[in-house]
């Protein structure tokens, strides 16, 4: 059910109590809800998974992403949330995975990964970039920039 997208993150499709059991014993040490509340009526509440997640000694962090799209500040929060895990990994989930999968590839576009990189690691999880294509080479550019002024 976790699909591993790197050493350091996997991503899944709406968990269950059960699941945040499994995550810990992967050795996950955060679990990033992308899923806004109430998206559908079958969905298990994220009050319900933070609290499972709290129960295992798991850190818990919501990042609601609706089909909206995404936001500087969703990025600046999935950056947080990765930097707040340190070397623990990592459980990203949303109702089919997808737009926890984008989200880490924006971050880690503007974090300076290469976007050819990016989409290889995502791919191997199963999940294409190529509808935010353009985002992801335009954040790192903005990465490339920034570290060629340093």
């Amino acid at each position: 059910m976790f699909r591993k997208i790197d050493d350091r993150i996997m991503v899944s499709p709406q968990i269950e109590i059960a699941d945040v059991a499994a995550a810990g014993a992967l050795g996950v040490g955060l679990i990033i809800n992308n899923r806004p509340e109430d998206e559908s009526p079958d969905q298990t509440p994220g009050e319900a998974i933070a609290a499972a997640a709290a129960h295992a000694g798991i850190a818990y962090v919501a990042i609601p992403v609706t089909h909206a799209g995404f936001s500087h500040g969703q990025i600046d929060a999935m950056a947080a949330a990765l930097a707040q895990a340190g070397d623990a990994p990592v459980l990203a989930y949303c109702r089919s995975g997808t737009r926890s999968t984008l989200l880490w590839a924006l971050t880690m576009a503007r974090a300076g990964m290469a976007p050819a990189e990016i989409a290889a690691k995502a791919a191997e999880g199963g999940y294409d970039v190529a509808p935010i294509g353009a985002l992801i080479d335009m954040l790192a550019g903005q990465a490339a920039e920034r570290g060629s002024e340093a």
